[in-house]
């Protein structure tokens, strides 16, 4: 499996754990939308698309089936997220 796509989009901080949603593409053959950026205690997190299956549950519609893929979601992710907050912190720098 290789990512050969991510799309990330920060949302404003505010008093919610919600940072961003990235789009990932799989192989230029498959996409998974609304993948959330969360901030938990221990850092940035996260949580795949799922949908509500009865009041207060949840089960995710897709999500990497081991730690190895998981972790080459949370990498491209992640590191696609820092770029995207360096690239906001430049133009807001710029329009000052």
């Amino acid at each position: 499996m290789e990512i050969t796509n991510v799309r990330v989009r920060i949302v404003e901080k505010d008093n919610s754990k919600m940072r961003g949603f990235a789009n990932v593409t799989i192989d230029d053959q498959f996409v998974v939308h609304d993948i959330r950026i969360l901030e938990g205690t221990n850092g940035l997190f996260l949580a795949m698309p799922s949908k509500q299956v009865a009041p207060g549950e949840y089960r995710d519609i897709a999500h990497p089936i081991n730690a190895e893929a998981r972790q080459i979601f949370t990498d491209a992710i992640l590191a696609e997220y820092e770029k995207e907050l360096a690239r906001e912190d430049r133009e807001e720098s710029e329009e000052e």
